[in-house]
């Protein structure tokens, strides 16, 4: 039984180091999302372009290409501290009244970062993945008109 608890209070410590790593410095926390990043589909391609900002501030913008090879903006986005938090907020084309959704570090646990905003209609939860240097794996979850859905994108380096 001493070993189950000590076991859960590292585990417990461990997971709350990784976080508050996170919290100090997002910059260097997601830094492996810098550079650009493609998912073909059947449509076309899906692109997602990372930067370092001023501030700590990550900026990203994300992209539809079609076949013809025009390029449609779908939203712009920022990893960065609000207060004592970390927030990964995006402002999506069309959508909010084109005003910025902001959603909450809620885990940073394995190289999986789960972001958070439970009063957003949908998605609830943005997902990143760290799966290495050319790979990265993102998804967007919650609940929709009273159903789970979740949606991935497999992205490879550019």
């Amino acid at each position: 039984m001493k070993r189950i608890y000590l076991y859960s209070l590292i585990l417990f410590f461990v997971g709350f180091y990784s976080n508050v790593k996170a919290q100090k410095n997002p910059s260097k926390t997601f830094a492996f999302v810098l550079g650009s990043w493609e998912m073909q589909t059947p449509k076309g391609k899906i692109v997602e372009q990372w930067s370092q900002g001023a501030d700590k501030i990550l900026k990203g913008k994300s992209y539809r290409v079609n076949a013809k090879g025009d390029s449609i903006l779908t939203e712009t986005l920022q990893i960065r501290k609000i207060g004592k938090d970390v927030f990964y907020c995006s402002t999506v084309a069309n959508q909010n009244e084109g005003k910025e959704v902001c959603f909450k570090l809620i885990s940073t646990k394995d190289q999986i970062y789960i972001f958070e905003n439970k009063e957003h209609d949908f998605p609830q939860r943005i997902v990143y993945q760290n799966l290495g240097k050319n790979e990265m794996l993102a998804w967007i979850e919650g609940e929709s008109n009273g159903k789970s859905r979740k949606s991935e994108f497999r992205y490879k380096r550019q």
